[in-house]
């Protein structure tokens, strides 16, 4: 796992720019803290930040094939290749030669066999950029599942690319500006692909080739999610889940460093730690390390919420003591959760502001920072709801009917909702609900079409793939700027595009097949897990009650509203934020209650660390 950027400017040398190439590529320290390098030559420059995971020793970068002792094509690339082993033998058999046992050689020699078709061949999740001497020609590549994040920019004359929007905001070339649309992308769960809230500033969609070349910039598929009839029986299918879940763990176990996995009593990643030990038993190897957390003295004060009806640790138990994980669990103070060092952490993880889950980032970096100490790369369990029917808005007719994203439906829309102290002029000025609507028929626009399909299976069909392409990139995002944040790998099995294919084609009464959520991920993982967590219904990612964190909260947004020069204040209801401020702290502070108070103060925060211009 890596940190990349680079730069391609038609006309110029960028020699003479080698400064602000060192400046990008500086930014991606957390993200490669092991060893960095930065290669230019005329008008194309490339940085990159390492995390060592195979092949310490090689696999430096940006690595370069050379043709007649000069370079032919330069590589920077971020992520993992799982099926790199095979790829390795097939390039040799065609007669290449390997100096390195890296994936990244894999990835580079790929290419000059295959050219611009080898992103199809590639299993893993990955962000590519690749600069051709003899085209002049650069190409940006993302996985098809969209795991590892990769931003570009249009200059005048070419083209500004990184891992985070930091990398190219590091060139002057790109203004720090947000406008209408981007600030409606910040204040609405809509995650529309390609759109950042920069108003200068492009994502390469899961699946994309992004093909810069002098005449211009174009855009291609190489990967997407596709309708096709599902022939398999039901007791077929639920042995082909199987088989690909033991295939996918086996593939991310390998690495040459310490490997963990994410454990929190659920079905997802209690799946993924099972599979994990019994893969590492196999070899001879285990027991998996598996990490869980949990907030001191929540057990004794643990109240059910709007989506969390139990406390995640008698769960992790249960697994344990059936399991035998050699297992470690986090317990976080809910006063650090505020603390201004580690929320300055955060902002300059995400370049945005990370509102939605409230506390859930603080928490996710503490505990990867945690488990840094002694892993490398962990696996989690993130994006099975999305593809096996998870979320409870799966199973609500009046979130599965509705005309928009089901998560912003009632009954879900509250844990989301976080303009609730923003202008009422400027939120009517924005048109939140015509863009929310434009954005969702956008989407159910792209959906692929199985002629014949009943009209359950059809909206089922719609369903998952809003929340694949525009839910699960949100929690993608999160897991990944918190984790890289520390230098921390995360490996997401479910991830994998041929478990997606497969699993988006089931039909829908197979898969909820016995009534409940995720019937087939439970069938197919019935027996390496206890009859608890089987039986559990879906709890995401725990949040703390604690009032001292809301105390914090409003304490910190009581100074925002004294500071006439903050400026996210033009940007608030004033009247309502001093009602808030005013109102009674109960007992038990909820998430969803705290929603407003994040996003002004995410907002402040990163309108004071950015610069940025709000031009709406």
């Amino acid at each position: 796992m890596c940190g990349i950027t680079g730069w391609v400017a038609y006309g110029e040398d960028l020699a003479r720019h080698r400064p602000v190439v060192q400046a990008m590529t500086d930014t991606m320290g957390c993200r490669g803290p092991d060893a960095e390098g930065v290669w230019i030559d005329g008008p194309a420059a490339f940085g990159h930040r390492r995390l060592s995971i195979i092949d310490p020793a090689g696999g430096t970068q940006p690595m370069v094939a050379e043709r007649g002792g000069r370079a032919s094509t330069v590589l920077t690339f971020c992520g993992e290749i799982y099926n790199y082993r095979e790829l390795r033998q097939e390039l040799a058999a065609l007669g290449h030669e390997f100096r390195t046992r890296s994936d990244t050689e894999v990835v580079l020699t790929a290419y000059l066999q295959w050219g611009a078709g080898f992103a199809a061949r590639l299993n893993g999740m990955f962000a590519i950029g690749l600069w051709d001497t003899g085209t002049r020609e650069l190409l940006l590549v993302r996985d098809p599942i969209g795991v590892k994040p990769l931003y570009y920019a249009r200059t005048a004359n070419g083209v500004l690319f990184g891992s985070e929007p930091k990398a190219v905001l590091a060139n002057r070339a790109v203004p720090r500006r947000v406008d209408a649309q981007g600030l409606a992308e910040i204040l609405d769960m809509v995650k529309t692909p390609e759109i950042t809230p920069f108003a200068d500033l492009c994502e390469v969609r899961p699946g994309q080739i992004v093909r810069v070349t002098e005449g211009g910039l174009t855009k291609t598929s190489y990967w997407q999610l596709t309708a096709r009839e599902h022939t398999d029986d039901l007791d077929t299918t639920i042995g082909t889940v199987r088989s690909l879940l033991e295939d996918i763990v086996s593939r991310q176990l390998i690495a040459d460093v310490p490997v963990a996995t994410l454990l929190s009593g659920g079905l997802d990643s209690s799946a993924i730690t099972a599979l994990a030990q019994r893969a590492l038993a196999a070899e001879g190897r285990g027991p998996v390390r598996s990490y869980s957390v949990d907030f001191q003295g929540a057990a004794d004060q643990f109240e059910p919420d709007a989506v969390r009806g139990t406390a995640d640790a008698p769960y992790v138990r249960d697994f344990v003591a059936q399991v035998g994980t050699d297992h470690r669990e986090v317990l976080l103070d809910s006063a650090e959760l505020a603390d201004p060092a580690i929320r300055a952490a955060i902002l300059g993880a995400t370049d945005l502001p990370p509102a939605y889950w409230g506390d859930l980032w603080p928490s996710l970096y503490l505990l990867c920072r945690e488990i840094r100490q002694r892993a490398t790369v962990v696996l989690s369990g993130e994006s099975a709801d999305e593809l096996f029917g998870g979320y409870r808005w799966y199973q609500r007719d009046e979130a599965v009917n509705a005309p928009t994203f089901p998560w912003l439906t009632p009954g879900s829309a509250r844990i989301f909702g976080g303009s609730s102290l923003i202008d009422q002029g400027l939120l009517e000025k924005l048109d939140l609900a015509g863009y929310r609507q434009d954005r969702y028929s956008e989407a159910v626009a792209e959906v692929p079409v199985l002629p014949g399909e009943s009209a359950v299976d059809r909206r089922m069909r719609e369903v998952t793939y809003l929340n694949i392409t525009r839910f699960m990139q949100a929690v993608l995002d999160r897991k990944d700027r918190m984790s890289m944040a520390v230098g921390l790998e995360v490996r997401v099995p479910f991830c994998d595009h041929r478990l997606m294919d497969y699993v988006f084609n089931v039909p829908w009464a197979m898969k909820s097949f016995d009534g409940r959520e995720k019937s087939l991920l439970r069938a197919a993982t019935r027996d390496v897990l206890p009859n608890s967590i089987l039986e559990r219904t879906k709890t995401p990612f725990p949040a703390t009650q604690d009032t001292r964190y809301e105390q914090a909260l409003r304490a910190e947004l009581r100074e925002v509203l004294a500071d006439p020069d903050s400026p996210v204040r033009p940007l608030l209801n004033t009247t309502r934020v001093t009602r808030v401020l005013n109102r009674e702290l109960e007992d038990v502070s909820l998430p969803h209650d705290r929603g407003g108070l994040e996003m002004a103060l995410w907002l402040n925060r990163w309108l004071t660390a950015y610069d940025v211009t709000v031009d709406v």
